[in-house]
């Protein structure tokens, strides 16, 4: 096994690292729930809040783009996740964008009355699909079922597959192309929550022939807390009817018209007004996570979450392991299991290790290639050995 100087010292994203104002002494591993904050993002926020606000006030819905800012910010994530041109839109949270998809997922299968998804997967994905299925009353069901037996579960009855593509639970990955392709062959609508994959694992919506999809901009993706979400509709579902017909979203939003009439494409996914300050932060992020390269991302984040799995085999009697050994069926995180994993990870925040706990016993570690070094696992992985 190669030292862990030698690993940092060939690592081509080392650099990175100096572009996020991370706290000394401490060893970040919770980047999959909030990302780091980006060096560049102070300057941006300075340059809205005092020039483009401050001084432009109003004016800056033209003339600083403010109003075009979440399809600029969605063209670039279109190329992060492998989108179609004009098919993704920042703005607005998950869940009001997870609403969107699923409704107009929904609208595609009129005959159909089941949402699979799989057990265990975010809450807010589950809570939504239920509120949904209530609110319509048409009798939807809302079905779970085992992430090995999604395939088994795709029958007449299911009109939307909904699924995380990455589990926040245990990191495991969906084959996204293959589950979709099961999903059409068995007639259904695909919606895909990419939020603990965004920024961390290569994602190709397009070549996957995936129909909807939204996430969140603040974990790998480093927008900030609460940054706002981004919704992908494949162009040949823009026509869908979308149930949350906001002003923004009208083909003249300025016309103050008494009747909405949506905008072309995907700009009539978006509801609410731009929320400028958060849009901002988010861009600086997705500038970062395009920069990096997402194959050399993968590359590292495929090696330390191999190391990190071996270093626990070896080093750590009377812990579990929830992540999969496959790279291929692995996101960029680790989760350990243990009975006393609260009490764990209270013990590494003292010590400057921050992670996360998932009830009942999950102790949950993101990987974040652009700011985690390889000699930091070494140290994670004495810390827990130590108690």
């Amino acid at each position: 096994m190669d030292a862990p100087d030698s690993l940092d010292r060939a690592d081509p994203l080392a650099a990175f690292r100096d572009r996020f104002d991370l706290p000394a002494g401490v060893i970040y591993l919770d980047g999959n729930s909030l990302g780091p904050l980006p060096k560049a993002t102070r300057a941006r926020l300075a340059e809205v809040i005092d020039r483009h606000w401050g001084r432009d006030l109003i004016a800056s819905w033209t003339v600083n783009g403010w109003m075009d800012l979440p399809l600029r910010i969605g063209a670039k994530l279109g190329r992060l996740l492998g989108a179609e041109p004009d098919s993704m839109v920042a703005g607005d949270s998950t869940s009001v964008n997870l609403f969107q998809a699923l409704a107009a997922a929904l609208a595609l299968r009129p005959d159909r009355r089941v949402i699979l998804s799989e057990t265990g997967n975010f809450p807010t994905d589950l809570y939504m699909a239920e509120g949904l299925a209530a609110l319509l009353g048409r009798g939807h069901a809302f079905r779970q079922a085992p992430a090995d037996a999604i395939e088994a579960a795709l029958d007449e009855t299911v009109a939307v597959l909904l699924l995380t593509h990455v589990n926040y639970r245990s990191g495991r990955m969906h084959d996204m192309a293959r589950l979709t392709a099961a999903a059409h062959a068995a007639g259904a609508i695909t919606v895909w929550d990419l939020s603990h994959s965004a920024g961390a694992v290569p994602v190709d919506l397009a070549g996957s022939a995936a129909d909807f999809a939204v996430g969140c901009g603040y974990k790998f993706l480093n927008g900030g807390p609460g940054a706002p979400g981004y919704l992908y509709i494949a162009p040949r579902h823009q026509t869908a009817p979308l149930p949350l017909t906001g002003w923004i979203g009208h083909a003249e939003p300025f016309a103050f018209a008494p009747s909405y009439r949506p905008a072309e494409g995907i700009g009539r996914a978006r509801v609410g007004t731009p929320p400028i300050l958060g849009l901002a932060a988010l861009e600086v992020g997705v500038d970062l996570a395009l920069e990096a390269d997402i194959r050399l991302v993968r590359e590292k984040s495929v090696r330390m979450t191999e190391l990190f799995l071996r270093l626990a085999a070896t080093s750590l009697p009377g812990f579990g392991i929830a992540t999969p050994r496959d790279p291929d069926a692995r996101g960029s995180q680790v989760c350990l299991t243990h009975p006393d994993a609260a009490a764990i990870m209270r013990r590494l925040a003292a010590r400057g290790i921050v992670g996360d706990f998932r009830p009942p016993d999950v102790l949950r570690f993101g990987i974040t290639p652009l700011t985690l070094r390889y000699a930091e696992l070494w140290q994670v992985i004495a810390a827990l050995a130590e108690g």
